[in-house]
């Protein structure tokens, strides 16, 4: 498997920095195949840690915070069972470690990783998928689990629950230029069947913006932070992994960044 991380990989989480919380944010990439019973193939996920500042009042930001990140993909579909146990141990790290584990509908992505576990589904699976359920007996401030899609209606007032129209409504700029040629599936299929490595890399950076852009709504929604102008999330993820992932060099990557406009 590919692993990109900044913490050592999974299972692993930052130093937290005094007076802070923790937050973690997962999303898992998947082919879709609904036509057979779990049919749906996960290659790849990430989880990104956030540190913010405690405060009373909702933090105003100008800027994106520090994060740390762990990215995983597939170099072969025979690894997928590998790939679940290092999502699986990321998940639990981030249940034990974390004051607020996020995620955009997480309920699917879990269940895609436990339909891909077989019969020996990880505990820390099953932990997850159930604190996922009775996250809804909570206050959204209160939560230790949410889910962007079903949790933020009190910051939306527009009826898409799609990610990246969520983020367009809080004003988080996450254009993804990696999908105007070819589909996510088709990309996979270029990394996994021809060693396409800018393909995989541009799943790679997509599936990180996911993670990234989630745990902004997410702390927007339990009113921790808030902004008035536009947050570039593309700017946050060249910053944090230049020299990591070579497609966040690229000119058509680097034209979205606050540095590639100026």
């Amino acid at each position: 498997m590919r692993v990109i991380s900044d913490i050592g990989g999974p299972g692993r989480i930052p130093d937290r920095p005094p007076g802070t919380r923790l937050i973690a944010s997962i999303d898992v990439e998947w082919s879709k195949n609904y036509r057979i019973k779990n049919g749906n193939q996960a290659f790849c996920y990430s989880v990104v840690w956030l540190a913010v500042p405690l405060a009373g009042e909702p933090l105003v930001v100008t800027s994106g915070l520090p994060f740390w990140a762990t990215s995983v993909y597939l170099d072969r579909e025979d690894e997928r069972p590998d790939l679940v146990q290092a999502a699986a141990s990321d998940i639990g790290t981030a249940a034990d470690a974390a004051d607020l584990v996020v995620g955009h509908q997480l309920c699917s992505d879990l269940a895609v990783l436990a339909a891909n576990a077989g019969t020996a589904v990880p505990a820390a699976l099953a932990a997850a998928r159930q604190a996922w359920r009775d996250r809804r007996h909570a206050a959204v401030r209160d939560q230790r689990v949410l889910d962007t899609r079903f949790d933020a209606a009190g910051v939306l007032s527009h009826t898409s629950r799609r990610l990246v129209d969520v983020c367009g409504e809080m004003n988080l700029d996450v254009t993804q230029p990696e999908l105007a040629r070819k589909s996510m599936t088709a990309l996979n299929r270029d990394w996994l069947h021809n060693a396409d490595t800018e393909a995989r890399e541009r799943i790679t950076v997509l599936n990180l913006r996911h993670s990234l852009s989630t745990a902004y709504v997410a702390l927007r929604a339990t009113g921790t932070l808030t902004w008035q102008t536009p947050l570039n999330v593309n700017t946050m993820l060249a910053d944090r992994l230049a020299g990591r992932v070579g497609w966040l060099q690229h000119p058509t990557f680097r034209a979205l960044t606050n540095g590639g406009r100026e």
